[in-house]
C-alpha cells in the first residue's frame, strides 16, 4: 500500500466534486431532506425518535452506495482508470484513494444530517453524540467500499443502478428497521445476520437508548468496520482496468 498515491487519488476525486456542485449539493443535503421529510410524516417527536437513529445508518448507507458505484463506473468507460493504471499504482491504493475521497463528503453529509437531526427535528438520544456519529460515518464508509466493489460488475451505468435492489434493499428490509430481527423467519434472521447494515443499525438503537454500552456494542463496530475493509479488499481484487 502506497499512501501518496492514495491520497493523490483522493486529492483528485475531491477537485472533480469541488467543480461539481450539483453532486456535492446531493451527497450532503439529501439525506437531511429525507429526514425532514420523515419528521413531518410522523408529526410527533417521539415516534421520529424512535425512527430516526436506523434511518441515520440507513440514508447514507444508500446514497454513498449509488454514488461511488456509478462514479467508479464512469472512470473506467471514460478510460482515466485505464490511463491511472499505466502508472505504478496498486489497485487497492487507487481504491483506498476513492474511500478517502467519498469518506471525507461522507462526514460532512452524516455531520449534517445529525445536527439537524438533534437540533431543529427534535432526536432524542440517552448516549454520546460522538458515538452517533461514528457509527453513522462507518456505515457511509460501508456504503462507499461496497459501491466500489460492485462498480467491478457493471457494465453500464444502468447496470450499477440494478446493484441498489440487489445489495441495498435486502439490507434495509432485514436489517431491523420495519420489524424486530429476532421476530422473523429463521431463514430471514440468518440473513440479516450476515448484512452489515443489521448491525450499523443496532449499534446506533444502543446509542440512542443508553449511555452503558457492553461488548455487543463493540462487536458491531467492529462488524461494520471490518465489513468495509474487506469490501475494500475485494474490490481491488477485482478491478478491471475498463470496462469491454
Amino acid at each position: 500500500m502506497n499512501v501518496t498515491f492514495a491520497l493523490a487519488t483522493a486529492r483528485r476525486i475531491l477537485t472533480q466534486l469541488r467543480h461539481d456542485r450539483r453532486t456535492v449539493a446531493m451527497l450532503v443535503l439529501v439525506p437531511s431532506l429525507l429526514l425532514i421529510l420523515l419528521r413531518f410524516v410522523f408529526n410527533t417527536e417521539m415516534a421520529f425518535s424512535a425512527a430516526a437513529p436506523a434511518l441515520l445508518a440507513v440514508f447514507p448507507f444508500a446514497i454513498m452506495f449509488i454514488v461511488t458505484s456509478i462514479t467508479t463506473l464512469r472512470e473506467r468507460t471514460s478510460a482515466t482508470l485505464e490511463r491511472l493504471m499505466t502508472m505504478p499504482i496498486g489497485k487497492f491504493d487507487l481504491l483506498l484513494g476513492y474511500a478517502i475521497a467519498f469518506g471525507l463528503v461522507a462526514v460532512l453529509q452524516v455531520a449534517v444530517a445529525t445536527a439537524i437531526s438533534l437540533t431543529w427535528l427534535g432526536l432524542e438520544i440517552d448516549g454520546s453524540v460522538l458515538l452517533l456519529l461514528l457509527i453513522a460515518m462507518l456505515d457511509a464508509l460501508l456504503g462507499t467500499a461496497l459501491g466500489l466493489f460492485v462498480s467491478a460488475f457493471a457494465r453500464t451505468e444502468f447496470q450499477a443502478v440494478q446493484f441498489m435492489p440487489l445489495i441495498v434493499m435486502p439490507q434495509i428490509l432485514l436489517c431491523g428497521l420495519f420489524a424486530p430481527r429476532e421476530t422473523m423467519t429463521p431463514v430471514l434472521e440468518w440473513l440479516s445476520n450476515v448484512m452489515p447494515l443489521s448491525y450499523a443499525v443496532e449499534a446506533l438503537e444502543s446509542v440512542t437508548r443508553s449511555n452503558e454500552l457492553g461488548g455487543t456494542f463493540a462487536r458491531d463496530l467492529v462488524i461494520v468496520a471490518g465489513s468495509g475493509v474487506l469490501a475494500l479488499i475485494l474490490g481491488a481484487a477485482t478491478l478491471r482496468r475498463r470496462t469491454p
